[in-house]
């Protein structure tokens, strides 16, 4: 069968095609097309941790130290490495054990959750990753030596990492919000979960331990991303 237009016939495959294009927009990729791609979505708790820079890491673990993994995450190449450190707040708070994740960066960056910023007498700003300009710091001790961070103690923005593919079947561009619906024993909706697009990520949502735990993250029935 076919369909008349005004350039000729249309194949009625085509008329097909260009209807499952339409409704996938329209609904912003909230439905999937049989046989269309759907990609995987997997929704993981970053607990605390430290980046840090190669300059920093040898101050705290001696000259010529090297981040050693521990355990590998999602995002290809990034790791929880075997080195861990202190950190010191206001009153001489501390936590113990925060794990440095690797490989090395170009700036040093703490990232707490909020429950971590009452313990510490930190009052935490919620930041993307990267965008520390003037937020608290704290003093870092490692095994051979310390470092006072003048700036870099944050609570992460929740975000998702996505690759352009990824980017396009939700519809949104990097920079822009999303929604994370949760359905466990605490069912739940984040907002302003930042997207993240690069060709090297794979999709992962991010939220931080408190979030977590508040969702009951670990027995959810379904988690679902959707354009805000």
């Amino acid at each position: 069968m076919s369909v008349m237009t005004r350039g000729g016939l249309l194949d009625r495959s085509a008329v097909e095609r260009v209807v499952r294009e339409v409704v996938r927009h329209r609904l912003n990729g909230r439905i999937q097309v049989a046989g269309a791609y759907k990609p995987k979505l997997l929704v993981n708790i970053s607990a605390r941790h430290m980046h840090i820079t190669q300059e920093n890491l040898e101050i705290l673990f001696g000259p010529g130290a090297k981040l050693t993994p521990y355990r590998m995450l999602y995002q290809d190449g990034q790791f929880a490495s075997e080195q861990t450190v202190t950190i010191i707040g206001p009153r001489h708070r501390t936590i113990t054990n925060l794990r440095i994740l690797g490989p090395c960066r170009t700036l040093n960056q703490i990232e707490l959750s909020f429950t971590d910023g009452i313990a510490m007498g930190i009052d935490l700003p919620v930041r993307m990753s990267g965008d520390i300009k003037g937020t608290p710091g704290c003093i870092v001790l490692g095994p051979k030596g310390y470092i006072e961070l003048k700036e870099g103690v944050i609570r992460a923005m929740r975000h998702v990492h996505m690759n352009p593919r990824e980017a396009e079947y939700y519809g949104v561009k990097s920079g822009d919000h999303m929604l994370l619906k949760v359905d466990s024993s605490c069912p739940m909706t984040f907002g302003n979960v930042v997207a993240r697009v690069d060709p090297a990520l794979k999709l992962e949502v991010h939220i931080d331990t408190d979030e977590g735990n508040a969702c009951d993250l670990t027995n959810a029935r379904k988690v679902e991303l959707l354009k805000a």
